[in-house]
């Protein structure tokens, strides 16, 4: 019977049950994607990374995917960061060639760590299907493509408050939805819904805040924010406006250990 490590990590998460987990899943050489969507769809986290040791790459340590349990994702932020977390050994920093965003480094910062992610604009755009899906006071609406729609609201308690009609929402297809506002504890505060990707409330998201940081930083007229990302388990950011890079700091929490069978 062939196994495969397996390591669940709470990511961005600064005590345990908060954050977002992932399970990163290091092989020797890329099954095929059928078995790697089959894993995904078992473990039933919001992402499961897969990585593969890449020595002939000058510029990386590994190849990197993302699957949920419904699709592959062209970039996560905190499985990005768990993949870090259990495969930095004794090094500073590790590097992760991925499809789609560049090569991604993760790299020690006190007890945590910092990753360094692709800054990613957006147009202002009226969404107001997607608006009523969301519900709540929109002021303001952006738009990237690729499927990312940010919608700007008054304040945190406007946030919190959000009770999305996911089946509304699912029928858009697979769009990464993000909810912000100036936040009460923090600069900013979010929430974000993928239901098109199988997951209907994401509890911390990396991958967000590509392109929240440019937005806010822009409108509050400063390069370094502290994020909260308000779902049920919740999760603190720090963002940083680097040129054409987002820095986020966070930290991470090995919660299991083993092997999953196939």
């Amino acid at each position: 019977m062939t196994s495969l490590p397996f390591t669940q990590v709470d990511a961005f998460a600064d005590a345990p049950f908060t954050g977002n987990p992932a399970a990163v899943m290091p092989l020797e050489a890329w099954l095929d994607d059928a078995m790697l969507q089959g894993i995904a769809a078992e473990n039933n986290l919001s992402e499961t990374a897969f990585t593969v040791p890449t020595p002939d790459d000058p510029e990386a340590d590994y190849a990197l995917r993302w699957f949920t349990p419904a699709v592959e994702v062209k970039l996560c932020g905190h499985a990005t960061l768990a993949s870090g977390h259990v495969l930095m050994g004794d090094r500073d920093a590790v590097r992760f060639r991925t499809r789609h965003a560049g090569v991604l480094t993760v790299a020690r910062d006190g007890d945590g760590y910092t990753l360094s992610l692709p800054a990613w604009g957006m147009t202002e755009k009226a969404m107001p299907e997607l608006a009523a899906g969301l519900g709540g006071q929109v002021l303001q609406s952006y738009w990237r493509n690729g499927g990312y729609a940010l919608f700007l609201y008054p304040d945190e308690a406007a946030i919190r408050a959000l009770t999305p009609d996911f089946a509304a929402l699912k029928a858009h297809g697979d769009l990464l939805l993000m909810a912000s506002a100036p936040g009460e504890g923090s600069d900013i505060v979010s929430r974000v819904f993928v239901p098109g990707g199988g997951i209907d409330e994401d509890p911390v998201t990396g991958s967000a805040h590509c392109l929240l940081t440019p937005v806010w930083a822009e409108r509050l007229g400063k390069t370094r924010l502290r994020a909260y990302q308000a779902s049920a388990r919740g999760g603190w950011l720090g963002c940083t406006l680097e040129g054409d890079r987002v820095i986020l700091t966070g930290a991470c929490r090995t919660m299991i250990e083993g092997r999953f069978f196939l």
